[in-house]
């Protein structure tokens, strides 16, 4: 009989593309690029390499991840870098969707006229740090230092220790990055020994400021010294201070990572800073200090080939408005609650045949920032078997591995994500 025929049991068009999960896929993917997935499912099926029954299955298969992924991070990593650093805190994300339409960015709505753009998150950013006469925000801290050098010193100098010229990831050297702004690197001092007397020498009338970088990721110590910035705004120059990490005030837990409130109250002219690390906020690069610097940099033509988009500004106000963010809760998260809710999934695997260690773990701020701080931690210790398809799976898990077992961090996991934590372990075949 012809109905025998299984080619014709393939489903419609009409018809998967009403199905909940490609219509979900649709709604992230387009609808062209869900049919197309669809159609060659059916002619799989109508040569006979699948079944019609499983054409839905295959269509689903065949389509790419969305891009991009939700991790649920259980490095211990506060600041993954390649997990995009800071998660933003609720209010940044309910800013972002409302930013998403049209948004009053550059418009006064009482007048009609034009306004400051992004005037809501300068505001908010300057009452943050009262010690700025004035801030600036472009795209990313590497931009701050660039637009910094670029108006203030092309064509000049700029001294800066021997021992602060460092690669800030990536391949990226700093001293790379300024000279291409036209600005000639005055290095003084050693890798390791820096004293105030060589920078006072290398000063003169070609200096269009003294720099000052806090190597944020890496730490030197035995036979060193260096100068503060304290000493350094005695030069009678301008002293650019790139603390890097984006911490705005100083917080007891990182006593030596520099602040932008206290580095401009030690005398520093113009403080640079990432928005998306310590700040807890979306990529940003954040200026602070003088009036008269600010106004310098805000008016160079290559202010406006980095300045910040409307979704930026939409979170970076929210960030800033916000006392609590995902970042901050994770740097200060009680060791003790953490290992509380680490027993707890020990024992709901363990209900499910799967078994499990909690063991003792040090955490680390990451993103660049306090290297030498440790964050006692807890963990669940499982073995290395299970991190590959964690990572694959749904959602993604990503822990570390160490000494032959994958460790899982509770720390930077959201408390309310516990629950898809345990099902994504037990979706690993026990004894695989």
């Amino acid at each position: 009989m012809r109905d025998a025929d299984p080619r014709r049991r393939v489903p419609r068009t009409d018809l998967l593309l009403a199905d909940p999960r490609l219509a979900a896929a649709v709604a992230t993917l387009g609808r062209g690029r869900v049919k197309a997935a669809i159609v060659a499912a059916q002619d799989r099926a109508r040569r006979g390499e699948i079944t019609p029954e499983r054409v839905r299955d295959a269509a689903l298969a065949a389509l790419p991840a969305p891009d991009p992924r939700v991790v649920l991070n259980a490095t211990g990593v506060v600041l993954h870098t390649n997990l995009g650093r800071a998660a933003l805190c609720p209010a940044a994300v309910d800013a972002l969707v409302a930013a998403a339409g049209h948004t009053d960015v550059e418009l006064d709505l009482a007048t009609g006229r034009r306004a400051r753009r992004g005037r809501d998150a300068l505001a908010a950013l300057a009452a943050a740090v009262p010690d700025a006469a004035a801030v600036h925000v472009v795209n990313n801290g590497a931009a701050a230092l660039v637009l910094a050098a670029t108006a203030l010193a092309a064509g000049r100098e700029i001294v800066v220790s021997r021992g602060e010229l460092v690669e800030i990831g990536d391949g990226f050297r700093l001293p790379d990055l300024l000279a291409s702004t036209g600005a000639r690197l005055r290095e003084v001092g050693t890798t390791n020994r820096t004293n105030l007397a060589d920078y006072a020498a290398a000063v003169g009338p070609d200096t269009g400021f003294v720099l000052k970088v806090h190597p944020s990721n890496f730490v030197v110590t035995g036979f060193t010294r260096a100068v503060g910035v304290d000493r350094l705004a005695t030069l009678g120059v301008p002293v650019v201070a790139d603390i890097g990490s984006g911490l705005l005030t100083a917080d007891p837990l990182l006593p030596a990572e520099p602040d932008a409130a206290s580095t401009l109250r030690a005398g520093a002219h113009l403080v640079t800073a990432s928005g998306d690390k310590l700040l807890g906020g979306p990529q940003a690069g954040l200026l602070l200090g003088d009036a008269d610097l600010v106004e310098r940099l805000r008016r160079h033509p290559l202010a406006r080939a980095l300045r910040v988009d409307k979704l930026t500004l939409a979170a970076l106000a929210a960030t800033l408005h916000t006392p609590d963010t995902p970042t901050r809760d994770a740097l200060h998260a009680d060791p003790a609650a953490l290992r509380q809710r680490t027993e707890r999934l020990r024992d709901l695997l363990a209900a499910d045949g799967c078994k499990a260690e909690v063991v003792p773990a040090v955490a680390v701020v990451g993103g660049g920032g306090a290297p030498g701080v440790e964050l006692d931690s807890w963990a669940l210790a499982l073995p290395e078997r299970y991190a590959q398809p964690l990572r694959a799976g749904a959602p993604p898990v990503l822990g570390r591995v160490a000494q032959g077992r994958l460790l899982l961090d509770l720390r930077c996991v959201p408390a309310a994500a516990d629950d898809a934590l345990r099902a994504a372990v037990l979706t690993v075949p026990a004894g695989g």
